[in-house]
């Protein structure tokens, strides 16, 4: 019984390295007992302003960028979304899936995918490391500190309002204009918030990346998802607006009560906090020797620092929702302000190199995880996997009756956001193939748009290939920990949208 006893205590669940690495030998796996196969890809060339049909060879025509060829691959997307950028990445073609030779990928493709999967996702990782570089700038002036002491005195006895207000906050972010990675830039400055007020890395995430990703999953204007999704669909992504939207009010609500709940039991009852054990050296991370310091003034210098560090996220929102822009103009956003801030901080030289250079290795092991995850698509890729996997989930759904096709297809969304755990990768993949498939059954397309809402996000909470383990290594919180908590709202939002679904089908 001791020895057991003791067991228990020293036992910690695997890194997210460790997980990665092992998704990575499944995912190698795969690509020896799945079946290889490929549709053909349709992509616009804008140099010639003409279609490329790619087969599953790899033989490349070119056909003229009009709709009556579209119509003639049975694609039923407006050529316009083509040539204004709307999709930019190559689609599957309907009826054209064929059975290839078997391509499996060994160990000596596990470092291999995974460098090539760091270099691909080299965008974000610049965005993440001159994030922390700005956030050890401000660390350094003792910003965060003063500001930090200042506002744990005026929320005194309405902590979980600040709690509410940022979630609600999030999940506008997240179904306006698919707030995801960029979540990432508000960890380090709202974590040493929400433990001056008295909660714990669970409700970081919680606030954060949950709330964010209800949002993105009750999507209403979003482009990187309903949007793009509607457009590969055929449809305007006004059809279904409707119940998006009210599926987006249940949400958050159910969300913030949640949270409610969760952090009245650790206000109540510390211990209960799913990472309790933890606590000492989270609150060490992410505050001077586990405490504020008080004795930091909130002078002028310093409130300007953070009204710039602020101004950075409404920026960072707007630009890409109005402006167009992604991970490189975010990126050059923050090192601009940072670069403001120093000449304003009173550091001298030496002091804001080391700082900007000490806050951005704080966020290299982030960076390493983002390009472990895309290793593994590029595993699932170079092994044909992923539309094999597609195909066959076509064919299980095909002639279901209504009701149980749009339910079906939700689950069949849910798995494939294990393999495509990318939002407009995974629409501009599966939407030509499944749209269709709805007008056999006699229900709307917009019902299939809403599957794929409701299925994929339901397992970007939990799918490691997903920006869930990034999260979590940011706040060093063990992945079975996360999933005790997300566990409940997982399965609210797989049974939420399937009784919205079935609504959705009795009222054609």
């Amino acid at each position: 019984m001791l020895i057991t006893e003791k067991l228990g205590k020293t036992f910690r669940f695997p890194t997210a390295f460790t997980i990665l690495f092992i998704i990575m030998l499944l995912a190698i796996g795969l690509t020896w007992f799945v079946p290889a196969g490929s549709y053909s890809k349709l992509s616009y060339n804008s140099d010639g302003n003409n279609l490329l049909v790619t087969s599953p060879y790899g033989d490349v025509t070119s056909v003229a960028a009009n709709q009556d060829e579209l119509e003639k691959l049975n694609i039923n997307i407006n050529i316009d979304q083509f040539v204004n950028g709307t999709i930019r990445k190559p689609i599957a073609i309907p009826d054209t899936y064929q059975r290839l030779e078997q391509s499996p990928k060994g160990l000596g493709d596990v470092a291999e995918s995974m460098v090539k999967g760091t270099i691909e996702g080299a965008d974000i990782i610049v965005f993440i490391l001159i994030l922390g570089g700005l956030i050890g700038v401000i660390n350094k002036t003792g910003a965060f500190d003063a500001g930090l002491v200042a506002l744990s005195k005026k929320t005194k006895g309405n902590e979980f309002l600040f709690v509410a207000l940022v979630s609600i906050v999030m999940a506008i972010g997240g179904t306006t204009c698919g707030l995801e990675e960029e979540a990432v830039a508000f960890y380090p400055i709202l974590v040493p918030i929400f433990l001056t007020l008295g909660y714990d890395s669970i409700v970081c995430v919680g606030a954060i990346f949950l709330a964010a990703s209800i949002g993105t999953a009750f999507s209403t204007i979003n482009p990187f998802s309903v949007v793009i999704a509607s457009n590969a669909a055929g449809i305007s992504f006004t059809e279904g607006l409707g119940i998006r939207s009210f599926g987006f009010l249940i949400g958050v609500t159910v969300v913030i009560g949640y949270l409610y709940w969760y952090c009245e039991k650790i206000k109540k009852n510390p211990s209960f906090s799913y990472t309790y054990e933890d606590r000492e050296e989270f609150r060490a991370r992410f505050l001077k020797n586990g405490e504020l310091d008080t004795e930091v003034p909130f002078t002028l210098r310093r409130k300007v620092i953070l009204t710039l560090f602020a101004i950075a996220f409404p920026l960072m929102v707007w630009g890409v929702s109005v402006a167009g822009w992604w991970f490189p103009q975010m990126a050059a956003s923050f090192l601009t302000i940072a670069i403001i801030i120093i000449f304003i901080s009173g550091l001298n030289e030496k002091e804001a190199v080391e700082a900007f250079t000490q806050g951005a290795s704080e966020l290299v092991a982030v960076s390493l995880i983002i390009g472990m995850a895309r290793g593994v698509n590029i595993v699932l890729e170079q092994g044909m996997v992923s539309d094999t996997i597609l195909a066959y989930a076509s064919d299980l759904v095909s002639g279901m009756h209504g009701s149980v096709f749009a339910v079906a297809q939700m689950f069949i969304f849910f798995l494939l956001g294990l393999v495509v755990p990318s939002s407009s990768g995974l629409a501009v993949l599966s939407m030509p193939i499944m749209a269709p498939l709805a007008d056999t059954v006699m229900i709307p397309r917009d019902i299939v748009v809403s599957a794929y809402n409701w299925g994929q996000y339901a397992m970007l909470f939990l799918a490691p290939t997903g920006l869930v383990l990034v999260t979590l290594q940011m706040l060093d919180i063990q992945f079975n920990k996360w999933v005790k908590f997300v566990f409940p709202i997982v399965a609210f939002l797989l049974v939420f949208g399937s009784a919205l679904l079935v609504g959705q089908v009795m009222m054609v």
